[in-house]
This record gives C-alpha cells, sequence and structure tokens, in this order.
C-alpha cells in the first residue's frame, strides 16, 4: 500500500466528532461501471442463496416471494474480482487514514433497493448486530454505484450518535422471521434529532462507526438503487460488562436456517 492519503485533517476530526464522514469522490466512474456489473450479476443469480449470504434483509425471505431489501453477505466471495478495483484499494487507504495505521478494506455486504418498492432501511445501530461480549472498532463504507438521493435511499445520520452505548432494537416491525434490525419505535423521538442526508454521485462515500445511528429511505424512484458496503476494523476490546442483547436470540429466520443446513451440508 502506498502513503496517498485519501483524507484530510479536517475530514478525519469531522469523523470523529459526528460518528460519520460523507467524501463526494472514492472511485472513477470507470471503476463504478466495472463494480456496477458484477453487482448486478450477483444479485440476478441470487449468489450466496443456498449459503444464507443472500436474503431479504426487510421480510420474511420466503420463497416465491420478491424480495423488499436483497441483500449479500461477502459479496467477493462469490465475485472475487472486486479485490482488484480501484474502490477497494482506495477504500482501504481512507481507512487507514482514520485508523492512523494500515488496514485493508474488505467487502462485507451488498445491499439492493429495487425501483419503486425497495423498503426502507430502518434507523439503526450497526453493532446492534454484532458480538455483545465485546466493543468493536469497525468502521463501514457505504458506495453507491449510482447517484444517491433522499428520494431513492441514500444514507442519513444522526450527528454524534456515535457516543451512544448499543440503544434497545427488534427484529424489522417485531417481525422474528426478518433478519433486519431497527431502533425500538418508542426510541426515535429521543434520539432521531438533527439528522443529516448524505446524497452522493456515483462512487462517493459515507463512513460511519458501528455505534452511529443511520437508515436509508425506501426507493421511490424510477432506478434501482445500488450500493456495496465496505469495512475494516482494528480489533475489539472485551466489555467488563456483557451488553444484554435479547434481539439477537429472537430471530429465527429462513436465512439463518439456509446457513446452518449448509454448515451440516
Amino acid at each position: 500500500m502506498t502513503n496517498k492519503k485519501i483524507l484530510n485533517r479536517e475530514q478525519i476530526r469531522s469523523f470523529q466528532k459526528d460518528g460519520f464522514l460523507a467524501i463526494d469522490s472514492l472511485t472513477t466512474q470507470e471503476d463504478v461501471a466495472f463494480l456496477r456489473e458484477i453487482y448486478d450479476a450477483l444479485f440476478a443469480e441470487r449468489r450466496g442463496r443456498n449459503r444464507g449470504d443472500q436474503f431479504d434483509l426487510a421480510g420474511a425471505d420466503e420463497e416465491g416471494q420478491e424480495a423488499a431489501l436483497p441483500q449479500i453477505l461477502g459479496p467477493a466471495r462469490y465475485a472475487p474480482e472486486l479485490n482488484d478495483s480501484l474502490l477497494r484499494r482506495n477504500c482501504s487507504l481512507a481507512l487507514s487514514d482514520l485508523f492512523g495505521q494500515v488496514v485493508e478494506a474488505d467487502f462485507s455486504h451488498a445491499i439492493f433497493k429495487p425501483a419503486q418498492h425497495g423498503a426502507e432501511t430502518p434507523w439503526h445501530q450497526d453493532a446492534a448486530y454484532w458480538n455483545p461480549a465485546v466493543i468493536d472498532t469497525a468502521v463501514s463504507v457505504w458506495v453507491p454505484l449510482q447517484e444517491a438521493t433522499p428520494e431513492n435511499g441514500c444514507m442519513h445520520f444522526v450527528p454524534g450518535s456515535n457516543v451512544l452505548e448499543i440503544l434497545p432494537h427488534r427484529p424489522i416491525n417485531n417481525d422474528p422471521r426478518v433478519h433486519g434490525l431497527e431502533l425500538l419505535p418508542e426510541l426515535l423521538a429521543e434520539h432521531v434529532k438533527a439528522v443529516v442526508a448524505c446524497p452522493l454521485r456515483p462512487g462517493g462515500a459515507t463512513f460511519h462507526g458501528g455505534f452511529t445511528l443511520h437508515h436509508a429511505p425506501a426507493n421511490h424512484s424510477e432506478i434501482p438503487r445500488r450500493a456495496l458496503i465496505l469495512g475494516a476494523s482494528i480489533g475489539a476490546a472485551t466489555r467488563t460488562v456483557p451488553i444484554n442483547v435479547p434481539w439477537q436470540q429472537q430471530r429465527q429466520t429462513a436465512r439463518e436456517m439456509r446457513a446452518a443446513q449448509n454448515q451440516n451440508n
């Protein structure tokens, strides 16, 4: 990795203060076209479904039902050429700037919002999905492969929410069949204030930590909304008192059943 800098000191300070950062460009439009072709093929072929890596994040994920918010975990497992992209190289550099040490970014997941009816990604903290026995330093990088707007589902953040602990969550719509999580509705008025929307051009990026509250609206536009999410971590510290996360035990999803069956085969 070179010593090239992607983020300046002001951007790094802004991220540390607010818990998120948006930048206009993390890669070229040529690279975006390369990534979009791979992305569309992955979703068209439903790659990773048998392993539980492809599923509906916002629905019951039943066979024969159109997914409201399709997601693929670890997309580079199914398209290793993603790792050769300029996006991954530049993302690694940007995250190294944030962490103050060299890290390598990985493709964590891809989320697709179909045109006109792609579901909302509700307000949540990524840390609500994680191991409650540790405090992870992971940062996620959200990259749209077309223009991202409030109409089609760009990212929204609550500045300063990065100082919060893990707040109570539940499966979306309190349905244990749904993998996705949402902040308890009764907590929205207290914690979701001074929201900042982050529209982006293709290949732009937002960065956020695991405790930062964020969401992405439904896609009401005429075009699909494609997003790749990368990330890195410099490790996790063991909690002296583990956090209680009952919502992780409440879920009984088709995704988890497929993943378990794949492990047993």
